[in-house]
């Protein structure tokens, strides 16, 4: 028992450890995406400041309901399905909005004379809101199966925090696992098009070669987030074999899965725009200086009064 909350008190140390420098980065990202009139007016840099937005959300959500499990802190199942229902919504709308970034460079590089025309902020808007349309659909199906199955005994009972808890049926789980793997396919085959059709237009005079090349690298980085992304489906399952047979194993996967399918999945995003794309670094730098000066200016006060 003394070895298992030493070892869930080391982890929710590195858990913190690990999660609040993305977190931090995503917003000072965020702060520059609104500082800066131009960024708030191109398409690309709206889908990345919701991916940002997003991130920001379910790493914080996440972190907490990693606390909770690392603590041991049981509460009833209604309090519960509210964190799981953002959570889940978020983690749905990052894959989305990922897919949405990969057809705008499509439509950039491949039909740049129509680009402007097509990639509006009202459009953009208008897709944003239909992600978070289509993210909410499952957690809400799950919970009206939930209450329609469960009986009322289940809903007093009180439990670990963590999604499961909205599917205790194992059919349910299957069908939830089911609806996973299609929604990852869809994506993956949207993606793998536009890799397609950019890599055919860079083989063609007509456009832009160094604008392509950096479009196919940019798509490339982001199927490997959307692998990792959806990689976790599988997490609960290993989890729930594990759990039966050691404790502090349990703990030690379930650390090893959230830093590498949650924390380093959301850390690919800022890689991929917010440090590669010159304009948004050199913006992101300027905010820092001045934070910077701002600071020393407050100590320079505070040390002469």
């Amino acid at each position: 028992m003394i070895v298992t909350c030493k070892i869930s008190l080391f982890l929710v140390v590195t858990t913190v450890m690990f999660v609040w420098p993305f977190f931090l980065i995503n917003i000072l990202m965020l702060f520059t995406f609104y500082r800066k009139q131009a960024f708030r007016t191109e398409t690309r840099y709206i889908l990345f400041a919701h991916t940002l937005l997003t991130d920001v959300i379910f790493l914080l959500l996440t972190d907490f309901a990693v606390i909770l499990s690392y603590s041991s802190f049981l509460m009833p199942v209604p309090f519960c399905i509210p964190l799981c229902i953002l959570i889940e919504v978020v983690n749905t709308c990052t894959p989305l909005t990922i897919t949405a970034m990969c057809v705008e460079r499509y439509v950039a590089i491949c039909m740049p004379l129509r680009h402007s025309a097509i990639s509006t902020t009202s459009r953009t808007l208008n897709v944003i809101l239909i992600i978070w349309i289509i993210s909410s659909i499952k957690p809400f199906v799950d919970v009206i199966i939930l209450f329609r199955t469960a009986p009322e005994q289940y809903f007093i009972e009180p439990t670990l925090c963590f999604y499961e808890v909205m599917t205790p049926e194992h059919w349910h789980r299957v069908m939830r696992g089911i609806l996973y793997i299609i929604t990852f396919i869809i994506i993956l085959l949207t993606e793998s098009v536009c890799y397609l059709m950019i890599m055919i237009a860079a083989h063609a005079a007509s456009v832009d070669r160094k604008s392509a090349g950096k479009g196919l690298r940019t798509i490339s980085l982001h199927m490997i987030q959307l692998i990792l992304c959806t990689s976790e489906i599988v997490c609960p399952y290993i989890e729930a074999l594990i759990i039966e047979v050691d404790i502090e194993l349990y703990l030690s996967v379930r650390f090893f899965n959230f830093i590498t399918f949650n924390v380093i999945a959301r850390a690919i995003t800022p890689l991929v725009y917010g440090l590669r794309d010159e304009k948004f670094y050199a913006a992101m730098l300027c905010n820092i200086r001045c934070l910077f000066t701002v600071k020393d200016l407050f100590t320079n006060i505070v040390i002469y009064t």
